[in-house]
Formats: structure tokens, C-alpha cells, sequence
């Protein structure tokens, strides 16, 4: 079929419903969900486009839109599933297993099938090495080194064969897109001229259907959806740059979800149409130094001292970050792996570091950064003195650090003779600067902001690996013997096994210290109960796929 074709006829349909519903712009698109049957959503990480594999930008909306062929929630919820119904690994731990669900379809009508993963892996897999290698987006080759062929048997079944063993078949949250759109995109397209425009063709409950960068991206339910057409009359998520006008809209009713700060969190719970929520998630919120000795690197060698780093890191008040910026709502950080990862999570006690300004002081005497002039300000080896550049922001898809923990932070060091100047950016910004030095990022000395990944084992030692360098290791840092660790659990489905080389890593770069863990936010959200039945109970709204949107009804519906 002619994929183009096929998207206009798609397009027209959704436009002709468009034109009979409350779903049309300028109709009450932002009015009262209880009337139209339209959830309303709301978010500050606005999507820069909807091309998964171009952009990290873009989880919501395309997480409603697409699956994965297994991935978070499916592993934890078996009500949850994805693209895949089940899966298996075979005795020699290398050849998977995946059934996909018999009889599922595309948005569009078409047929969707074990062969349509099978493109999505082997479209990646395929340009591996090439100038245009898919390494930029959602959609990424990040992982895939020990993928050695991904095949349809028929079209119920995929089976992904891996040089090695590992888990990475069914921890990847790749989305699975399909092959009649996609077959005949160039690889230097996909990375960037593509633009994926609306109506998007998926197999999730809602297919983005209109996309105003920057403002909303408006949602239709899918007709062919495997567990049938959802019950709302579609959704809107609305972008706002920050969380006051999502707690102003959850109060009047045009919103009907949103995530909050903590003030917020505690007015919105007087309300009696207003359920508040907090759930652990997968965020971690560091301080990272600068680590680069040559392009790219800070003001001072001592940022490269482990030394020096270590230091830093008794200067610095995890519990009062967590009650007087948090509120009460995060726990303390500690190492790389937040306590959602319950499988591989460690309190590190034996080497933990406590808060004591004098035992910092003690020990940047001790490593050679003195106060030689008595002026209040410390100098480096070279004799300069400490004027250290913070920087800080908030990156796509995580939850805004409060400005007050980045205070704190400036102000336990400035007692200890390390003044910092503070600059705050946007997230476009802030990625620029954090981009690896050979992109031209770089030129920081410290930066205080989050990264959220999933708790497998290759995505909770990722900020340390060499590979990830400005992407999710933002400190530039190597270390051959933690990325051998990093290696060998990619090759590794044993839960022991895995378990004592993500500790032994783990503990590697918390000594190291290039990023000392500031805390694990909690995620705080609320969501109107007076429109829609079916929120979660836990997580009344999933981070890591489409769940409750498949599966909302509305009271007087």
C-alpha cells in the first residue's frame, strides 16, 4: 500500500471526526473535560519533534502513540503489555522468544506485526557505523553492540538473537514503529529533516493527531486499538514553561492532570475534586563535575582531582536538600542507583560520606587547596584562586530541581572557600552546554541537574559510561575499569551476576566522585477525580508507557 496514501486518507478521517466533535480547534478545545469527554494533560518538557529517532524530547506524546515490544511497565504490570503479549529466553541464554498479539493492527488499519519490529531493530542495527548511525534519539543504537540478528519467524513471532547474554531484548524501551511508513526514510532523514508529521500511525491508544510545537499536541482515540477503541473522545496535552498555571488548571477544571511542586502538592490536597499523589520514580538529581583535561574542560585542574571531588562531596547536605528544597519529598541521594531499582540499590554504608564542613575543609587542606592568603578563598595547585562557574537547568522529561537546592549547594561551598557563580538555563540551552566537548560543549565547572533512565542495568551505569559521553554522562568522566564493568553486565542475564557488577561499579564512582547524588525525587502529581474514572492507584499515571489513557472512562459516559 502506498504509505503515503494511506496517511492522507488516515488524516482525513481524523480531520472529518475532528469537524463533528469538540475536538477542533477553535471549539472549546480547552474547556471542560467533564462536558467533551476530552482528557486534558499537562506537561513543562515540551517536544521539539515527533521523530522518536532524532529526538529525547518527545516521550509525551509518543509514549501514547507507540509500544515498546516490552520495556518497564510490562515487566512490572501484567496488565501493562506492549507490543508483545509474552517472551522467553532459551536455555543458552541468547535466543529470544516474543509473541506478538495475534491480529493487531496499525492506526491506519494495517496489519501490525513481528515483521514491524523486526524493521525497528534491524532499521537501527543497519546503521551502525555510518556516518548518519541512529544514536541521537528515542529510537537509538545505544545498547544494541550485542544484538547479532533480530528475525520475523512468521507473524506472530519475533525471535532477537544476542552474541552474549543479556537482557537488553526485553529491557530496551525502543518504539516500534511501522515499516510502511518508515521502510523507504534515509538514515540522514531520520535524524533529522524527517519531522513525523501528524496524523502519526501507531498501535497505542492515542494517535497524535495535531502538533503545535511548544504549545499541544491534541490526541484521538485509536479505532484498531488491540483492547479496543479507548472510551474518552480523545486527549490534549498542554506545554507550559512553568508548573503555576498547571496547578491554576487543575483548580478551574481545565486541566485534569499535571505534575506539581511541592507548595502545590500540599493547596491542591484541600481540594475535594482533587486527588495528589507521590510516587518513587526513576529520576536522580546530581552535582557533576567537569572532568575534561583537554577541549571542553573547566576553570581549574582540581576538577579532575578525585581528590578534590571527594572533598566537595562532605560539603554537601543531602537530608536538608531533601527537607528544605523537597519538602519531604525525595529521599537523600546516595550512588547512581535509586532506590526504585530495589534489585540493585545499596545505601553504600561502609564508604558513605556524612555532611561535615570541617571534615571538607579538612580534606581540601589535606589534598593541597589552601587558603595560602587568608583571604576566605581557596587556591588550586596552580595558585589560582577558586571561582568556580555552576551551572544548571532542567532537561527534557524530569521534574524541575528546586532553585533552592542549587542555593543551598552555592552557599555550603562558599563556606568552605569555593565560591560559585550560578547560571541558570533553559533545557536547550542547558543541552548545548553539556554536549561532549567534541560537539563543543563543555567550558563548566559544575552542573546541578537530573537524568531519568529505567533501572536495567546498562541505564543505571550509564551516567559513567565512556559511550555516553554528553548524552547521559554529563561529567565527561572515564574509567576503563567501570566501563569493563559496564560492558560485562550488558552481557549478563543472571540477576547475582548482574547485581554484584552494577555494586562494584557503583561503588567505583562514588570514590571517583564525579558526580556527588544530590537526591531521588519523588514524582509529585494530581489529577481531577470528577471527570474521569480509572486512575492508577500507585502510579495514577505511568512514566513509562500510556497507562491509565487506555483505560479511562468518563462518569457520565
Amino acid at each position: 500500500m502506498n504509505s503515503y496514501l494511506n496517511r492522507r486518507a488516515l488524516a482525513k478521517a481524523l480531520l472529518v471526526g475532528a469537524a463533528a466533535s469538540p475536538f477542533v480547534l477553535r471549539s472549546r478545545a480547552f474547556a471542560s473535560s467533564c462536558d467533551d469527554h476530552i482528557v486534558r494533560i499537562s506537561s513543562t518538557g515540551a517536544p521539539d519533534s515527533l521523530n522518536p529517532f532524532a529526538t529525547w524530547s518527545s516521550a509525551w506524546p509518543l509514549f501514547f502513540t507507540y509500544d515498546s515490544l516490552v520495556g518497564v511497565d510490562a515487566q512490572r504490570h501484567d496488565d501493562r503489555k506492549g507490543y508483545a503479549k509474552a517472551w522467553s529466553v532459551a536455555d543458552d541464554s541468547l535466543t529470544w522468544t516474543v509473541k506478538i498479539w495475534p491480529g493487531m493492527k496499525w492506526s491506519d488499519g494495517e496489519p501490525a506485526t513481528a515483521r514491524d519490529a523486526a524493521f525497528t531493530y534491524n532499521y537501527l542495527l543497519g546503521s551502525i557505523g555510518k556516518p548518519d548511525e541512529l544514536n541521537i534519539g528515542q529510537n537509538s543504537t545505544n545498547g544494541m553492540e550485542e544484538i547479532a540478528s533480530v528475525t520475523a519467524i512468521d507473524d506472530e513471532t519475533l525471535q532477537v538473537v544476542t552474541k552474549t547474554p543479556t537482557r537488553w531484548p526485553i529491557d530496551n524501551y525502543l518504539l516500534i514503529v511501522p515499516e510502511h511508513i518508515w521502510t523507504d526514510i534515509s538514515y540522514s532523514d531520520a535524524r533529522s529533516t524527517f519531522h513525523n508529521d501528524p496524523p502519526l500511525v501507531g498501535t497505542g491508544p492515542m494517535i497524535v493527531a495535531e502538533f503545535q510545537q511548544g504549545q499541544f499536541v491534541r490526541l484521538m482515540p485509536n479505532p484498531y486499538f488491540r483492547t479496543g477503541k479507548p472510551k474518552t473522545a480523545g486527549m490534549i496535552i498542554q506545554y507550559f514553561t512553568t508548573q503555576d498555571p498547571i496547578a491554576q488548571g487543575l483548580k478551574s477544571g481545565s486541566l485534569d492532570h499535571g505534575k506539581v511542586t511541592a507548595a502545590q502538592w500540599a493547596d491542591l490536597s484541600k481540594d475535594p475534586d482533587i486527588k495528589v499523589y507521590e510516587s518513587r520514580n526513576e529520576q536522580r538529581d546530581y552535582l557533576a563535575f567537569n572532568t575534561a583535561s583537554a577541549n571542553g574542560a573547566g576553570s581549574t585542574m582540581a576538577l579532575q582531582d578525585p581528590a578534590f571531588r571527594d572533598a566537595i562531596g562532605y560539603a554537601i547536605d543531602q537530608k536538608a536538600i531533601v527537607d528544605r528544597a523537597y519538602r519531604g519529598h525525595a529521599d537523600p541521594g546516595v550512588g547512581i542507583v535509586m532506590p526504585v531499582a530495589a534489585e540493585y540499590y545499596s545505601d553504600l554504608g561502609d564508604i558513605r560520606r556524612h555532611f561535615d564542613l570541617a571534615e571538607a575543609g579538612r580534606r581540601l587542606d589535606e589534598a593541597g587547596y589552601r587558603d595560602t592568603n587568608g583571604d576566605g578563598v581557596r587556591e588550586d595547585k596552580e595558585g589560582n584562586s577558586f571561582q568556580l562557574e555552576l551551572i544548571t537547568g532542567k532537561f527534557s522529561g524530569v521534574y524541575e530541581i528546586p532553585i533552592a537546592a542549587v542555593q543551598l549547594i552555592a552557599g555550603w561551598l562558599a563556606q568552605i572557600g569555593i565560591p560559585v557563580s550560578v547560571t541558570q538555563f533553559d533545557s536547550g540551552a542547558l543541552g548545548a552546554r553539556t554536549k561532549a566537548p567534541a560537539d563543543g560543549g563543555g567550558g563548566w565547572d559544575l552542573l546541578v541537574a537530573s537524568t531519568w533512565l529505567s533501572t536495567s542495568p546498562h541505564d543505571l551505569l550509564s551516567l559513567g559510561s565512556s559511550k555516553a559521553i554528553g548524552l547521559n554522562n554529563s561529567s565527561y568522566w572515564t574509567n576503563e575499569k567501570f566501563d569493563k564493568y559496564l560492558s560485562e553486565v550488558d552481557r549478563i542475564v543472571d540477576l547475582k551476576k548482574s547485581q554484584l557488577l552494577v555494586e562494584q561499579a557503583a561503588r567505583l564512582i562514588y570514590t571517583e566522585a564525579p558526580y556527588i547524588i544530590l537526591s531521588y525525587p519523588k514524582g509529585l502529581a494530581a489529577y481531577r477525580n470528577d471527570c474521569f474514572q480509572g486512575w492508577g492507584t500507585e502510579d495514577a499515571v505511568s512514566d513509562w508507557g500510556y497507562f491509565p489513557f487506555d483505560r479511562l472512562k468518563p462518569h457520565n459516559g
